[in-house]
């Protein structure tokens, strides 16, 4: 797992009870069914606090991208109530809270590069990878979402995608770390893209395109819809997006230096 420099943002403030949330995209629900609800409720039941918080959430990431933006949502709720409410969690705390939350949540209690084991909630942080310096992501989403749990579901349709291969991160981990990027090319993998390819082929040629665009990986990122690709250059990254939109028409797209 990468850390990308694109970001929701939250705001958060003391209340005398309950918790309120609210978000600049009415489509988000803001019940106890939110991520950030749900995270903003075990940090003040675990911390045994009795007052109450608002939150506001201003939404940037698309939703069901495969971005983690609910994730990070939750996680950044953790670390910002656990600082506003001066440090009554430890990290190992808040890090068996995110892991109870969801499976991707603890990778965003810290901001490096990591290798994600078990569901996705054992984390080991990575040094960042010198050879991606000075390198950029392209990102674009379709103008559709894939919902996570759909996505899992149809992987059983799919078993060899679905065992994978043992050992094969440690593997892109160690060539990342020796420079090896043309050995590395071929270790970028994403079993889910197996049932996300086979229902919205567009995102096939969405790839199809960028490897013709010179790119040095590119893959569907989590369990999409959005597509990303690494770039030899943030210029290299803003041509490739421009020519896209030609290609393809216009949907959402980002590109961030790494």
């Amino acid at each position: 797992m990468h850390p990308v420099n694109l970001f929701d943002e939250l705001r958060f403030a003391h209340a005398k009870q309950d918790i309120q949330l609210s978000c600049n995209d009415p489509s988000l629900p803001i019940d106890s069914s939110n991520l950030v609800y749900k995270a903003a409720a075990a940090f003040l039941n675990a911390a045994e606090i009795k007052q109450g918080v608002t939150i506001h959430l201003k939404k940037k990431i698309p939703m069901a991208a495969g971005l983690g933006g609910g994730s990070g949502n939750a996680a950044t709720t953790l670390l910002g109530l656990n600082q506003m409410f001066g440090n009554p969690l430890t990290f190992d705390q808040l890090e068996a809270l995110a892991a109870s939350l969801g499976s991707d949540i603890p990778f965003f209690l810290q901001s490096k590069p990591a290798l994600a084991t078990g569901r996705g909630e054992k984390i080991v942080p990575l040094e960042p990878f010198s050879c991606l310096k000075g390198m950029a992501f392209f990102l674009v989403q379709p103008g559709f979402g894939i919902a996570t749990a759909w996505a899992y579901k149809e992987l059983s349709r799919f078993p060899d995608a679905a065992r994978g291969k043992p050992g094969r991160a440690e593997k892109l981990v160690h060539l990342l770390r020796t420079r090896n990027l043309e050995g590395a090319r071929a270790e970028f993998y994403n079993s889910l893209e197996a049932p996300a390819l086979e229902k919205y082929p567009i995102l096939a040629l969405y790839q199809e395109f960028l490897r013709a665009e010179g790119a040095v990986a590119t893959l569907m990122s989590g369990s999409g819809s959005t597509t990303f690709a690494i770039m030899r250059s943030t210029g290299e990254a803003t041509d490739v997006e421009k020519k896209f939109v030609a290609r393809f028409g216009n949907c959402w797209s980002a590109v961030v230096p790494i």
